[in-house]
């Protein structure tokens, strides 16, 4: 699942993620399982909301290596 993301068009990160759930951009959400439940709170709400699919990732390190970053990552957005 994660090679979807590592492979297509993505946004990182809370703020970009909340964003393109908002305008209707997000097809899949991948959160970590090991971030702050404050912080991943809102966009697991807003996927529950849109009927968008949410996938745990058990940690932020691979979450960011997923997505081509060097440091861990709360959430991240496969996008259209």
């Amino acid at each position: 699942m994660l090679s979807k993301l590592s492979q297509g068009k993505k946004v990182v990160g809370v703020k970009q993620t909340k964003k393109a759930l908002k305008d209707g951009a997000a097809v899949r959400v991948f959160v970590a399982d090991d971030a702050e439940m404050r912080v991943i709170r809102p966009i697991v709400d807003l996927c529950s909301d849109s009927g968008v699919e949410l996938v745990n990732v058990p940690t932020m390190a691979e979450l960011g290596s997923a997505c081509g970053i060097e440091v861990g990552a709360a959430c991240a957005a496969q996008i259209e």
